[in-house]
């Protein structure tokens, strides 16, 4: 019986016929491996340039868990044929890379190709010729564009209505109410008004803010006759407050008034300023101090020695960290944003006053906005892929 067996097992096997497959190998040696298809390689959309995305489909051997690619080569070139050099080596399993390293206007070419374990790898594929651009309009953005511009026409708007001569509202603030009363104290008691530009040099906003208003405040002691001191910590700043202070009494009128050594430097040196400034309130004892500029650590002591000589204090920075103190230790604080409406809401010129308005009224459709998508989202509706940037 198996001896009959084993003859059909035999008769069988010679009966089965036998296929020989030619594999094909890379030149290391190796079985060339299944490249990656559809690739893409194509200019970034929405950036300002210097950018090319490509992209790809995976190798049909780059399965995960059941792979013998362990990534992907790619290469760069700005001829077709040769010059390609590596730029990247990725794990299996990416599909995307984006290439940063190159120039606007330049034709880039690319291949890819898939590698594997000694050294194997497969064909390459191509793509090219592509070029990077800057794009100058993300679509993306539409809705920052739109509020820009809406912006923009409520500014000019108000504006115009400012110089036709018509009376616009603005917000009281009432440290800047108060200026009126402080220099006029002074100029009763008949002792100085006192006034600090921040500690920063001109090239702060805040300190640009300060000087604009002193210009203002310096009008304003000029025409009531009393005496201002403005001691600096920049010697820059130094001579543009002496300027301005200058053109103030020129405009009311009183350039005899004027004196030079009134608008002092002092010292750089933040604490060895803040000493002297100290010392000259205990010697001329102010009716009236403004700090108006960029603070630090020495907002308090100065806040502080001004109250103990009983002067009049009116405050504003832009610095959170210092707002509490002089808010605790001054009359008047000008918060944030106040700083820099001051100078537009003392002078009164349409072009800063329409601006100034124009602003406000940007603000308040910002936070209709805001209060209307709060509450469509708290009843389920989904607005921010209207208003929102992706």
């Amino acid at each position: 019986m198996n001896r009959y067996r084993a003859l059909f097992l035999l008769a069988l096997l010679a009966s089965t016929p036998y296929v020989f497959a030619q594999v094909e190998t890379s030149p290391e040696g190796g079985e060339l491996l299944a490249p990656p298809s559809n690739f893409i390689a194509e200019d970034t959309p929405l950036d300002n340039g210097n950018s090319i995305s490509l992209s790809w489909n995976l190798s049909p051997e780059d399965i995960i868990g059941k792979t013998d690619i362990e990534g992907y080569i790619i290469e760069r070139s700005t001829e077709k044929e040769t010059g390609y050099q590596k730029i990247a080596e990725l794990p299996a399993g990416t599909t995307s890379y984006t290439d940063t390293e190159i120039e606007n206007k330049k034709n880039y070419y690319y291949k890819v190709y898939s590698i594997g374990k000694g050294g194997i790898h497969s064909e390459p594929i191509y793509a090219g010729p592509v070029i990077a651009s800057t794009q100058w309009f993300n679509p993306e953005r539409t809705n920052m564009l739109v509020a820009s511009i809406l912006l923009s026409l409520f500014v000019l708007y108000f504006i115009f209505r400012a110089r036709k001569g018509e009376k616009l509202y603005i917000r009281p603030i009432a440290g800047l109410e108060a200026v009126q009363e402080a220099i006029g104290r002074a100029t009763e008691m008949g002792k100085p008004v006192l006034y600090i530009p921040g500690i920063m040099d001109m090239d702060d906003i805040q300190t640009i803010a300060g000087i604009t208003i002193l210009g203002k405040v310096a009008r304003m002691v000029a025409e009531y006759d009393a005496e201002i001191l403005v001691p600096c910590c920049r010697s820059l700043v130094m001579t543009i407050a002496r300027e301005t202070v200058k053109e103030a009494y020129l405009d009311a009128g009183r350039p005899d008034a004027f004196k030079t050594d009134n608008i002092r430097y002092l010292t750089d040196d933040q604490f060895g300023y803040v000493a002297a400034v100290d010392g000259i309130m205990l010697r001329e004892k102010p009716a009236a101090n403004f700090y108006l500029g960029t603070f630090y650590a020495e907002s308090l002591i100065l806040a502080e020695t001004g109250h103990s000589v009983g002067a009049i204090q009116i405050a504003g920075t832009a610095m959170p960290s210092q707002l509490p103190f002089f808010v605790a230790a001054c009359d008047y604080t000008l918060i944030g944003e106040e700083l820099f409406a001051a100078s537009a809401y003392l002078s009164g010129e349409p072009l800063m006053l329409g601006s100034l308005i124009g602003q406000d009224m940007g603000k308040v459709i910002i936070l209709a906005f805001i209060i209307v998508g709060s509450v469509l989202e708290t009843f389920g509706v989904d607005v921010s892929s209207l208003f929102l940037t992706k």
